[in-house]
């Protein structure tokens, strides 16, 4: 599997211009990240040459419990990924990809693996629907939400631009975010995999054993 490395500077400039409205029209800030430095084709992950450090942050899980993210996934393989449930798009098939991947895993495996999922439109994903929803995809998926500006600051730091959600044009609440996941390494609790929109279930499928040693793919 062909991987691409970019320096965090880079993603970072990148992040601020780029977001994907989901199920939304794309406007100027309406598409995946693009990496300055080369992106990852379909299929492959691209590797960061400075990892990124895990978000400081406590929000609120799905049963309404406070849940510190750092701390709460230390030493263990992650998937971080900022999206929202009314997402007709992006996100579902985004997290369908990786349930279906994780099914792949041996069961120790799949139990050292935490998938967690950041809402960006916490006013509407309360943590009952939060929960209902990721039930759907994989009950062991982690869910969170709480105070917007401490998501969205706490997405910045892993070179994600989030927006609150807002009503277009067409009447529907649309909420702009990033979509990209990122990995999290168990050595050493660093972000050193991104992926993509266009990642697949074959993608993860190849790189989640790799993701639960901390190895690169």
């Amino acid at each position: 599997m062909r991987t691409t490395r970019v320096t965090v500077a880079a993603l970072l400039a990148a992040a601020a211009l780029t977001l994907t409205a989901c199920g939304g029209e794309s406007a100027n800030t309406g598409k995946v990240t693009q990496i300055s430095g080369g992106q990852a084709k379909a299929g492959a992950a691209t590797v960061l040459d400075r990892p990124f450090d895990k978000p400081d942050v406590v929000l609120t899980d799905t049963t309404g419990k406070p849940w510190n993210l750092r701390e709460q996934t230390k030493g263990k393989p992650t998937l971080i990924y900022f999206g929202y449930t009314n997402c007709p798009d992006v996100c579902p098939l985004t997290m369908s990809n990786i349930a279906v991947a994780k099914k792949a895993l041996p069961k120790a495996d799949q139990d050292k693996l935490q998938v967690v999922f950041v809402t960006t439109d916490p006013d509407r994903d309360t943590p009952e629907s939060l929960g209902s929803w990721l039930k759907a995809q994989d009950p062991a998926f982690i869910g969170l939400t709480g105070d917007f500006a401490k998501i969205q600051a706490a997405a910045r730091t892993l070179g994600i631009g989030i927006e609150a959600a807002a009503k277009g044009a067409d009447g529907k609440v649309v909420s702009m975010h990033g979509a990209q996941v990122i990995a999290f390494s168990p050595k050493n609790d660093e972000g050193y995999l991104l992926y993509g929109e266009s990642a697949t279930v074959d993608d993860y499928t190849k790189d989640l054993p790799k993701i639960i040693k901390g190895e690169n793919p």
